[in-house]
Order: structure tokens, then sequence, then C-alpha cells
């Protein structure tokens, strides 16, 4: 049986307030899919969750799957905040927290220690 975790307290803390940010994104974009609420955020959904899993259980592929999704997500919200001509208030919000997404993600820190410690191969 695979030891899974959803969190890895070891790791460090830019990684890991990584890792609860982008399950923090995937639950509201869930929670806009289940209002009915179809936006291009709910296809980041899964692959938000399933990079936050890798990261978790050192996995690099989840590394740059959370890098991609962070990266969609601050294009799509700078894209909004353009058709806004930041006048929205909800978007600037979640730019601020896309932006610090990709911020934890590319620090030195979180990238010395994935390159160092995450495992190449996907089980």
């Amino acid at each position: 049986m695979a030891n899974t975790q959803w969190l890895d307290r070891s790791q460090p803390q830019t990684l890991y307030l990584a890792t609860i940010l982008l399950y923090f994104n995937a639950a509201w974009w869930l929670l806009y899919l289940i209002v009915g609420i179809a936006t291009w955020f709910t296809l980041l959904a899964i692959p938000a969750i399933f990079a936050g899993l890798g990261i978790a259980n050192e996995k690099r592929l989840g590394y740059w799957g959370a890098v991609a999704v962070g990266a969609l997500n601050v294009l799509i919200l700078l894209d909004l905040f353009v058709a806004a001509q930041g006048q929205s208030f909800g978007v600037v919000i979640s730019l601020i927290f896309g932006i610090a997404l990709l911020a934890l993600l590319l620090h030195p820190m979180s990238r010395s220690y994935q390159r160092i410690w995450f495992k190449r191969t996907i089980r």
C-alpha cells in the first residue's frame, strides 16, 4: 500500500505554504463548479490537487505541475484584471494570492529543495 500524504511538514515553509495554497485554490475552483459558475479556473482544480499531492510526496512532476498551474492562474487573472480595467477588487485579491503562490514555488529555497530531494520517477 502506498504511503501517500497530503502535506509534508518537513519541507521548507515555502513549499509547505505553496501546497496549502494549491489546495485552497482548488477548493475555491471546485466550489465555482458546484455553484454553476463555469470558468477557466475549474479546469485547473484537479491539476492543482494532483500538483499539491506531488509536492507533498516529493515528486518532481508535481512541483513542475504546480508551477504550470500557478502560471496559468496568474495569466488568466491578469487577463481578467485588464478586462475589468483594474476595477474589480476580487480579481485584485485573487491576483495577489496567485502571485504569492508562484513566488513561493519559485523561491530559491523551494527550487533548491526540489532539485536535491524530489524524485524523478512517478510511482
